[in-house]
């Protein structure tokens, strides 16, 4: 199976995971308009993408020894290196080293024998803006759900600045070449959409011969997805891509009890719900629905059974037929 996996943060290194079980032909490819935390000190100290998002999938990809994967994720607890990962630091230094990403991200790949590869959405340097539902723009991908949960106002449309950025070649290739293209899970606003916006991919990912997952979040997001249904965050993606370009969404089905969201409703969360008119709508517009039990619970935190997951889009693969 050779696939290419969009979206960032916690929720695409966590799918990786899954997928690495039944291939090493994983494209993963990453959003860089983080601004914040130890990422957003590095770009702004370096004038370097940052790198944190693509710290997580390269651990999540790597195969060596545990030991190997807690260094990565170290995090300097004391000192000026307070809070900064080593894994940032040395995706920093590997691109001084070597002068671009695409081959710093590619030496990293041998050292940390990738099952696949992780490229950045673009090279540029980008920035997120959000347009609110009450007409305010914010910028900046930490700032945009903390102000619009301040105010209570809906993300109405999300945009790159620059406007216009380009892909990678590589990504292009691989999107052609691809079995399957996976789209998310992860924050809707901040990190799924923001790949599809960059020139040529939505229209890449459309033309091509492969078939398109979305693996839809098992909760909201406060500021970003607050009351979301399952049809909410498809027509979102529709919205700012100007067609639709996903056949299948992948959707949990299992309903949760109030003890297992009961920090997650303290947070302002919910449960993403499926119902019948939604199914209704999503296949009226082509989209077939693969809903199971897609939820694994650890340490109290709600994660996608990306093993799971993995092996079904596996054995999609594999088929080579419609899925019924």
């Amino acid at each position: 199976m050779k696939i290419v996996v969009f979206g960032g943060g916690t929720g695409l290194s966590v799918i990786l995971r899954g997928i690495k079980k039944f291939t090493k032909d994983i494209t993963a490819v990453v959003t860089v308009a983080d601004d914040g935390g130890g990422s957003g000190v590095l770009r702004e100290d370096l004038g370097m993408l940052p790198p944190g998002d693509m710290r997580s999938c390269i651990t999540a990809l790597a195969d060596v020894e545990p030991s190997m994967l807690k260094l990565l994720q170290h995090r300097f607890k004391e000192g000026y290196l307070q809070g900064q990962s080593f894994g940032n630091l040395l995706i920093a230094a590997m691109y001084e080293i070597f002068g671009d990403y695409e081959h710093a991200l590619h030496e990293i790949g041998s050292i940390f024998r990738l099952s696949g590869k992780v490229l950045p959405m673009t090279l540029q340097d980008t920035n997120l803006k959000a347009f609110l539902s009450n007409g305010e723009v914010i910028l900046g991908e930490n700032e945009i759900p903390l102000y619009a949960k301040k105010v209570n106002c809906k993300i109405d449309t999300i945009a790159l600045v620059p406007n216009y950025c380009e892909p990678l070649e590589e990504t292009l290739n691989d999107i052609e070449k691809a079995d399957i293209v996976a789209i998310g899970p992860g924050s809707l606003y901040t990190s799924v959409i923001p790949n599809l916006l960059i020139n040529k991919i939505a229209d890449k990912i459309h033309d091509s011969k492969c078939k398109v997952f979305y693996i839809c979040n098992m909760m909201t997001q406060p500021g970003e997805t607050d009351n979301y249904n399952v049809a909410d965050h498809v027509n979102a993606i529709k919205k700012h891509v100007g067609k639709n370009i996903i056949d299948y969404v992948i959707v949990n089905n299992r309903k949760l009890s109030d003890s297992d969201i009961c920090k997650y409703i303290k947070e302002g969360s919910q449960q993403v719900i499926l119902d019948d008119k939604q199914i209704k709508e999503l296949e009226e517009n082509g989209i077939k629905i693969i809903a199971d039990d897609f939820i694994e619970i650890k340490h109290d935190y709600i994660r996608h059974n990306a093993a799971k997951i993995g092996k079904f889009l596996n054995e999609y693969a594999g088929m080579k037929k419609e899925i019924v």
